[in-house]
């Protein structure tokens, strides 16, 4: 079972960019598709951005599309999303997600989650 966890989040101001990794514990890492996901108070987790497991396949939600990248580094079991141009509307915690199967938008289809990261973007 593979145990996640991320970091690099904070509180930073609109425009400015940000940088989130997701370790992960599983030497399997290259086998499994990740996926970053981000929940605000008041609503439904939702998708951001998702990778292949071997990277050579990226998918991002239309409102991060063009701001965010998400990549992966097999060697160090590590996922990251680069963030540039926040916006307030990018407040939210973001969790890093894994499954042993191809790339999906949906959360719920996903069994591995990571605890999160805050990441608040001021006005």
């Amino acid at each position: 079972q593979v145990q996640l966890v991320e970091s690099g989040g904070g509180l930073v101001q609109a425009g400015d960019s940000l940088r989130l990794s997701c370790a992960a514990s599983e030497g399997t890492f290259s086998s499994y598709a990740m996926g970053w996901f981000r929940q605000a108070p008041g609503k439904e987790r939702e998708f951001v951005a998702a990778i292949s497991w071997k990277g050579g396949s990226t998918y991002y939600a239309d409102s991060v599309k063009g701001r965010f990248t998400i990549s992966r580094d097999n060697a160090k079991n590590t996922v990251y999303l680069q963030m540039n141009n926040l916006k307030p509307e990018d407040t939210a915690e973001y969790h890093c997600a894994a499954r042993r199967a191809v790339v999906n938008r949906r959360p719920g289809q996903y069994p591995y989650w990571g605890q999160g990261t805050q990441v608040t973007v001021s006005s």
